[in-house]
């Protein structure tokens, strides 16, 4: 009996039994898509990290202000803390020799007009180095510079969206605008910048932010009570094998500056990144647990469908040895029938966990990434499963003897 045939008696074999093989295959059906689910949710995930920490930058550490909640504790920390001030930016760069950059930053939400368009900002006073350390690329125009730091000159630079929404299709450089009741002049416009979740900006994104110079920033806009002076520093380490070690002596500076005053974070993106990635790692091996439990309950559903159907089909393999057919052939169909089952329940598996990873984005709001990987992985899985459980009934239709088989009812 040739391969060609074995594969039509076991197609033949699975089209008498529709609802036996159907109910058979869903184990397989369900596993397959637990892997691709499995594999996109993980691979969306890790793909996302790896985002917000370069938004971030992986040579930075990031030094944010906790705000003051109550008058309480504002009055408790002013005796021991200022906040966040531009002297800790100072003291950073002057003391630690591991930091090459650094870049203090004020938040504040302002409202902006222009001619008769009028919008709410988040509006950034900063330095002229956050170009670089944050990797924006301009658009249009230029930066400030740390002259007009210096000299107090009322320039901004806008993002993309800020842009679009004041100006539409014009020219912005060189035109005024109004931030609360200053006026200011528009020297460049930034690049659009894909921003994931709030990692970069406490909520908001680079392409809705305005930046002006910290001078301006810090005389130009009141204070809250108790407010900071800063909101943020972001620090550049010139060798990122040393980022540990440079956030130690960071820690150690701020903790005596601030009298040990727990008023701020240390963030570091690398050791974020890490620990995000240790946590995939755990969410992947559950994932991959109960997907591997649903497709060996697969496995054992084929195998046990096998078996019973070897029993069942006891004369028609005695009426197949008789007429010349041979162990190996007899094994083949049985073994194709196991593994056309594990194939047809991981092609629908496949496109069940397709539509699963898009329910599961839709619902959840997580990024999902179905990638060759995880089909080429899933159909190797069903594969495999199928010729591991499907061999030992194979291998017992091929035992039966043509004499005793014939004489079976």
């Amino acid at each position: 009996m040739i391969y060609r045939e074995s594969i039509l008696i076991g197609f033949e074999g699975i089209r008498h039994h529709k609802l036996r093989s159907i109910l058979t295959a869903l184990g397989i059906i369900f596993g397959v898509a637990a892997v691709v689910a499995m594999l996109s949710i993980g691979e969306g995930a890790k793909q996302q990290a790896i985002e917000q920490i370069q938004v971030m930058g992986m040579n930075n550490i990031i030094i944010n202000d906790i705000p003051v909640q109550d008058e309480e504790e504002g009055e408790g920390r002013s005796n021991l803390s200022q906040g966040l001030t531009l002297q800790d930016a100072y003291s950073l760069s002057k003391i630690n020799p591991l930091i090459e950059t650094v870049v203090p930053q004020r938040n504040l939400t302002c409202r902006v007009v222009y001619n008769k368009v009028h919008m709410d900002a988040q509006v950034i006073g900063t330095l002229p180095d956050i170009e670089t350390v944050m990797s924006y690329h301009l658009q249009e125009g230029g930066f400030f510079s740390y002259r007009d730091v210096r000299e107090d000159r009322r320039l901004c630079v806008l993002g993309s969206e800020v842009k679009s929404h004041l100006f539409k299709f014009h020219n912005a450089i060189g035109k005024q605008i109004k931030i609360e009741d200053q006026w200011f002049t528009v020297v460049g416009v930034l690049a659009p910048k894909a921003v994931v979740g709030d990692a970069s900006e406490k909520g908001t994104h680079v392409n809705q932010s305005i930046f002006i110079n910290i001078t301006s920033a810090i005389k130009r806009f009141n204070y809250l009570p108790f407010e900071s002076e800063i909101d943020r520093i972001t620090l550049r380490v010139n060798d990122p094998d040393k980022i540990q070690n440079a956030a130690n002596i960071v820690n150690q500076t701020m903790a005596r500056r601030h009298n040990q005053t727990d008023d701020y974070t240390i963030t570091i993106p690398e050791a974020l990144l890490k620990q995000r990635q240790q946590t995939q790692r755990i969410f992947n091996i559950v994932m991959g647990a109960i997907a591997g439990i649903s497709l060996l309950v697969g496995g054992i559903g084929i195998m046990n469908i096998m078996l019973a159907s070897v029993l069942e089909r006891t004369r028609e393999i005695g009426v197949r040895r008789a007429v010349g057919a041979k162990r190996n052939d007899i094994l083949g169909q049985f073994l194709v029938e196991a593994v056309i089952l594990s194939f047809v329940g991981g092609m629908m598996g496949v496109f069940f966990g397709f539509a699963l990873t898009k329910m599961i984005a839709l619902y959840a709001g997580w990024r999902t990434i179905v990638s060759v990987f995880a089909i080429f992985l899933a159909f190797s899985v069903s594969a495999a499963v199928g010729i591991i459980f499907g061999l030992y009934p194979a291998m017992q239709a091929a035992k039966v003897e043509p004499i005793v088989s014939l004489r079976y009812e």
